[in-house]
């Protein structure tokens, strides 16, 4: 048991070191489906699902178990065609044993290149086949494992999984995906929340033990702070900042009892009593994390929770003595912290705002424009830039927006997009809708290439952005986004902003840029005013 303890951890560690070489090499502007793939992948759990699920056993364990291998099976079949849809367009029983255990290795190997080739655009798609084959792989060998001698319930869940992640990715709307991803996202913990329950053994060893109970509360945490960010994406719940007296008290007391239930759990695998405890304080934990951080945050927390989910993947690994552990899912958090100049503390230990109020009045006054006059005004440019944001994917203007770029190149402008890495309410969201418009990749450029060429814009067409490029992040010490880095956009010679309304940006804070003697407001629909532009132009 010792031997298998310490291969099973050499292979974790191993597994993070790979990860580190293959993520940190992926560009922000593909981390839309390089999450969704990971997620995907995190759906691994699938495999110690199955293996518990056909034990045979009229018990507690094949219902756990079947639950498990549904969620896991949504999150694998549904990611993997969501993450499709984002690139394309861009011998003996000792021999048996031998070949499942040589399979398992085949897929973590495939999972690796295919994680690896969706780091180009010219190879992502190709890279989410390559890691899907590695999950099939895998699955096969879970089924082909000997101890399995039912496969009643492993059908039942797989098909459920499969009917219900194949339609929601098919049906989802591409301006929706994030919501989507984070949905999916807690069911693969949900999954290697059953897991770990189903894998319950009052026999087993301490280390075993101490696995179920990691694999229960990540897996547990995962879910409910999933299920938060997705009702904060889709909007079914306010996006500000939940706060409220004595918060950090009551989070203190959910930890302790968290940490007092797994003692006792290891001290008295028998007594349920306590596990059930770690369950329901993970579930409540997840929720109270999640909900006193606000939209600004969306992005780094989504990313965190797709770390969970691989987190959660391996500790069940564990559980159920499993070598094959996927746990890249961190290294995308810490691009997204790092992408928005803020700690992994800070987001999870501090509600968006909370630690500073903005008190600054906003000086200067809105300037509206009319289509005729930005036309007038885009006719003379010679540099123009385009900051997409959310407002852009709600409109569905990407393919319009394309069409001006088009008759701008015609009339002698260089076009630019410039894309912040968490611009839109995922990691590069505004980068899948512009592929979808078949706008060319060389004229995406991060935001580390944009600011240096922003001075010398004539024109910046904003569209639907708010706190990408909100300057008080680099202006007003007191702003809750001081620090986070942004697009410059009002260094341009003019600013054109596209906006329905006044309203606030998704971090709820106001924008001084709409106020500055350079900015122009162009409101309405920004489909109906990039085609008003188009019409000017043709």
């Amino acid at each position: 048991m010792v031997a298998a303890e310490v291969f099973l951890t050499f292979i974790l560690v191993l597994s993070i070191f790979l990860g580190f070489e293959l993520i940190n090499k992926v560009p922000a502007t593909l981390h839309t489906p390089l999450m969704s793939g990971a997620n995907a992948i995190s759906g691994i759990t699938l495999v110690g699902a199955i293996s518990l699920a056909g034990t045979g056993n009229q018990d507690l364990s094949n219902w756990l178990g079947a639950g498990a291998v549904a969620l896991a099976t949504i999150n694998v079949v549904g990611g993997y065609l969501v993450t499709d849809r984002h690139v394309q367009e861009e011998g003996g029983l000792i021999a048996m044993d031998s070949i499942i255990q040589f399979a398992y290795v085949a897929s973590a190997a495939l999972f690796i290149f295919g994680l690896k080739q969706l780091g180009s655009p010219a190879t992502a798609r190709r890279g989410n086949m390559i890691s899907s084959i590695g999950m099939l792989v895998a699955v096969v060998s879970a089924l082909l494992d000997q101890g399995i001698v039912d496969y009643q319930w492993i059908v039942i869940g797989i098909v459920l999984g499969a009917v219900i992640g194949g339609a929601a990715a098919r049906m989802v709307q591409m301006t929706a995906m994030p919501e989507m991803v984070a949905l999916f996202n807690g069911f693969g913990g949900m999954a290697s929340l059953l897991v770990g329950w189903a894998a319950l053994n009052p026999s087993a060893p301490t280390f075993t033990l101490v696995t179920i109970i990691l694999s229960i509360l990540i897996g547990g945490v995962t879910f409910t702070g999933s299920m938060v960010a997705y009702g904060k994406l889709s909007e079914r719940i306010g996006s500000g900042a939940v706060l409220f007296s004595g918060q950090q008290v009551v989070n203190s007391l959910i930890v302790l009892g968290i940490l007092g239930g797994s003692v006792m759990f290891c001290l008295e695998p028998g007594n349920h009593m306590w596990l059930y405890l770690v369950i329901a304080l993970s579930l409540v934990f997840g929720i109270m994390a999640v909900i006193p951080i606000g939209g600004a945050d969306m992005p780094v927390v989504i990313s965190l929770l797709n770390s969970y989910s691989g987190l959660a993947a391996c500790a069940a690994g564990f559980a159920v003595n499993n070598n094959i552990l996927i746990v890249a899912g961190i290294i995308l958090t810490q691009i997204m912290c790092k992408a928005m100049n803020r700690s992994l503390s800070n987001v999870l230990f501090s509600g968006f705002g909370s630690a500073k109020t903005d008190t600054a009045a906003v000086e200067g006054e809105i300037k509206p424009i009319s289509v005729e006059d930005a036309y007038y005004i885009l006719e003379a440019a010679s540099s123009v830039a385009i900051i997409p944001g959310y407002g852009m994917a709600v409109a569905q203007a990407q393919h319009v927006v394309k069409e001006l770029s088009v008759l701008l190149e015609a009339n002698g402008a260089e076009v630019n997009f410039g894309i912040h890495p968490v611009a839109g309410r995922m990691p590069g969201h505004m980068n899948v809708l512009l592929a979808e418009a078949d706008v060319p990749y060389d004229q995406l450029l991060e935001m580390d290439e944009i600011n240096p060429r922003m001075e010398n814009v004539d024109v910046a067409i904003v569209i639907g952005a708010n706190d990408v490029v909100n300057p008080a992040a680099r202006e007003n010490e007191g702003s809750p986004i001081y620090g986070m880095p942004v697009i410059n956009v009002d260094q341009a010679r003019t600013v054109f902003v596209l906006k329905r309304s006044m309203a606030s940006g998704f971090a709820g804070i106001e924008n001084p840029l709409f106020y500055k003697d350079n900015t122009r407001m162009l409101f309405g629909d920004a489909k109906e005013s990039i085609g008003g532009l188009v019409r000017e132009f043709s």
